[in-house]
């Protein structure tokens, strides 16, 4: 099982000040939607002084009806599939973005445990999306550890992938 740095850590401030820079030199926002790190990467983010200049808000969307009340996340995307799915955080990234009025965006839903698990959505199960200025990108993962494990890994994978959109789109 991979080890991935905590939140607070200096991997994770590293790629949380890329992340700072690169937005504040394109003039562009950031907001985050999250639901099984319950507003960990938002506070990862917030972790690096001066990132008022560059992050937008956080949504911590951990109920179902939050995501639909706060972005805009069709229900029937959640009946039909499941809060952990793809339409869900693609649309709760979109949502993220639209309504923060933010270029750039990432969600995530998933299963962080202990229990919660199916045999089709297995505890690890997260769902990562990414609004960028040219759509919306999304992936799955499934993680293994406890649950500070699988958060600490969708935290570090989320922001990750964000800094390579933005240095891919400088």
């Amino acid at each position: 099982m991979p080890d991935f740095p905590a939140p607070f850590s200096a991997e994770v401030d590293a790629i949380s000040t890329e992340i700072g820079q690169l937005l504040l030199a394109r003039g562009e926002t950031l907001a985050t939607a999250e639901s099984c790190t319950g507003g960990l990467i938002a506070a990862a983010i917030t972790e690096i002084a001066g990132s008022s200049a560059w992050f937008e808000r956080g949504y911590i969307t951990y109920a179902n009806h939050a995501k639909t009340d706060m972005l805009d996340v069709p229900p029937a995307f959640i009946d039909g599939l499941g809060a952990v799915s793809e339409p869900v955080v693609a649309a709760m990234a979109q949502g993220a973005a639209t309504n923060a009025n933010a270029r750039w965006a990432v969600a995530v839903s998933g299963i962080a445990g202990p229990t919660g698990g199916s045999v089709e959505k297995p505890v690890g199960t997260v769902w990562l999306a990414w609004a960028t200025p040219t759509g919306i990108v999304t992936e799955k993962q499934v993680f293994a550890g406890n649950r500070s494990q699988i958060r600490a890994a969708t935290v570090y994978r989320a922001l990750e992938r964000l800094a390579t959109f933005l240095r891919e789109a400088a």
